[in-house]
């Protein structure tokens, strides 16, 4: 099986780059903006796929990169900035990447600057705690959290945990607050146009045009006509075909919060809601 997913990846951009040629009819991918899709985990970063993937339909792009770009590698290895930086470098003129990528300088530098188009999604903490500990207890045994969150009790336990973090025992997470100030290093900058997964699901269409929008902040116009362009984008999002899917709504957390995890979570992230605009305050 690993022999088969290692030649479909050698094989898998040639055979797309073949269908875009002919989809397109031309045989250079250099007229577009280059585009990087970037999420925290279990933030949306599959719904963004997906609109990644429309625009190849509606837009002269080669294809979206198969495997994400990452800053920690699933097995947990953090990986050496460069190492990285060389990653972001190797997408190729005319594909579409994405990935989890850290807001080091270097990568900054690289991505967020005129003529690249950058989206970086995000979602509410408590949302994103109740999907992570489902994928990880649930959908993905490799997850290092998998063994440890089956060892506890019951979900409230896990949700404990997850908002806390934890470092024993060989285990390393960290608390909601940590997870949370690698988002505010992206909002802070230029060149990037930061989405909320709410947004996505809520206030689509309006979403749907400011990525778009973006696109065509660089000069480039894109060739097919905005309305056709938007109705492709929205067949495109098809939540539950992505593997991750689990509900794909919004406000899930107040199932699952209790009033303890509430005081938890305040205790621990203080005022990061506000500071999102999740809330106008700690009193929720």
């Amino acid at each position: 099986m690993r022999i088969v997913q290692q030649l479909r990846r050698v094989f898998r951009p040639a055979g797309k780059t073949l269908q875009a040629m002919a989809r397109w009819k031309r045989l250079s991918f250099d007229e577009a903006p280059p585009v990087f899709g970037n999420s925290k985990p279990k933030s949306g970063s599959h719904l963004l796929l997906q609109i990644l993937n429309g625009f190849t339909q509606i837009m002269p792009y080669r294809y979206v990169g198969a495997d994400p770009i990452r800053t920690i590698e699933k097995e947990g290895r953090r990986k050496q900035k460069e190492e990285v930086l060389n990653e972001l470098r190797r997408v190729p003129r005319g594909a579409i990447g994405w990935g989890y990528v850290e807001a080091s300088p270097e990568n900054v530098a690289f991505l967020c600057k005129p003529g690249r188009v950058n989206y970086f999604i995000y979602r509410d903490p408590r949302d994103m705690l109740v999907s992570q500990v489902f994928f990880a207890t649930d959908m993905h045994e490799e997850h290092g959290m998998h063994a440890y969150y089956k060892s506890l009790p019951d979900f409230g336990a896990r949700l404990k945990v997850a908002i806390t973090g934890i470092d024993q025992d060989g285990l390393h997470m960290v608390s909601v607050k940590q997870r949370y100030e690698g988002v505010f290093q992206w909002l802070e900058q230029r060149h990037i146009l930061c989405i909320r997964f709410e947004d996505l699901i809520d206030h689509r269409e309006d979403t749907l045009h400011a990525m778009l929008d973006e696109v065509e902040k660089t000069g480039y116009k894109i060739p097919t006509p905005r309305g056709k362009a938007l109705a492709v984008l929205l067949e495109a999002i098809q939540p539950k075909k992505s593997h991750t899917f689990r509900s794909g709504k919004t406000g899930g957390w107040k199932d699952h919060f209790t009033a303890e995890h509430k005081r938890l979570f305040k205790d621990v992230a203080g005022d990061l809601l506000v500071k999102l605009a999740y809330e106008k305050s700690n009193d929720w």
